[in-house]
């Protein structure tokens, strides 16, 4: 089958297409045949060596969606069965940019019935990512938040969720992503540049445009702070609580997130679908920036 690796660091051209071995599904394990699977910004991450493994061939991809074609000894799911799932941590040597991906049954949920699997392959990183984050905000319903990157994969999903639990959330964008912020949940819009917020003016900041202690200027006395990057939060001044969102797959997790989606509560975006062999050419693509929705590959 063919896969998307890095043997090399470096630019969108370190990306390689080779032929390996189909995997074969463990103990607990199914192995799905891809449909489709989003390309993320942590991908070129670690094209680029940010999490180390010189030497070594990584597979990359993270989301996945597609079908069962293949389960272990005691795998609750049946050949066939469509599905969505969370390929965690950098993969040796594969990812779930590849023709088929094996992964821990209990990563994996139903596939959404309302979308196409290429919508559905944008799900799984960025909505755990964000439902995780607010987990660890920890926020009650009416209080305030901050989402910075509002307009992207994981600020976009923040937003919904938290305007679904209630919370007041304002979005911090681009000013010419207000309406597209707005219509996600946001009860606020302030662009960047030109902030209009005060300090100490909200409970709760999630961080996913990473500006750190800037972000933390926004959050009132005793307030919390969470980040999409571990280890790059700033330190805890203020009484503020701060830390940062470490996704872990969690199929039951992804199965809600796939009922808020059936439901309309959040809403999947695609910008472009590239084919697998051209997985180099979408790397390039995502780091011209100003993509609004994910690149998706397709096998």
């Amino acid at each position: 089958m063919r896969a998307a690796v890095v043997t090399a660091f470096g630019g969108p051209e370190a990306v390689e297409i080779v032929d390996v071995a189909v995997p074969e599904p463990g103990a607990g394990q199914v192995r799905i045949k891809v449909a489709a699977g989003a390309l993320n910004p942590v991908d070129a991450a670690v094209r680029a060596g940010f999490f180390g493994g010189a030497g070594k061939t990584l597979g990359l991809g993270w989301d996945v969606a597609g079908t069962v074609d293949a389960v272990g000894v005691a795998a609750a799911w049946q050949v066939g069965d469509e599905v969505v799932a969370l390929v965690p941590g950098v993969a040796e040597p594969l990812g779930a940019h590849a023709e088929y991906v094996v992964v821990d049954a209990g990563a994996v949920a139903k596939a959404p019935e309302t979308v196409d699997a290429v919508h559905a392959g944008t799900l799984p990183l960025n909505a755990l990512t964000a439902a995780q984050a607010l987990d660890l905000l920890d926020l009650a319903p009416g209080a305030s938040l901050l989402v910075t990157g509002a307009a992207g994969a994981v600020g976009g999903f923040a937003v919904a969720l938290a305007a679904h639990r209630g919370i007041t959330v304002t979005g911090l964008a681009r000013a010419g992503d207000e309406e597209l912020v707005r219509s996600l949940g946001a009860a606020r819009f302030t662009a960047e540049g030109a902030e209009g917020v005060a300090p100490g003016a909200v409970d709760a900041v999630l961080d996913a445009a990473v500006l750190g202690e800037r972000a933390l200027e926004w959050v009132r006395d005793g307030g919390a702070y969470v980040g999409v990057m571990p280890g790059r939060q700033p330190g805890s001044v203020w009484g503020v609580r701060t830390g940062a969102v470490e996704v872990r797959a969690d199929g039951a997790r992804l199965g809600e997130l796939v009922r808020l989606v059936e439901e309309g509560v959040l809403r999947l975006r695609v910008a472009e679908t590239y084919a697998l062999e051209d997985a180099g050419k979408a790397h390039a693509r995502m780091a011209e920036g100003g993509v609004r929705g994910r690149l998706v590959l397709v096998p």
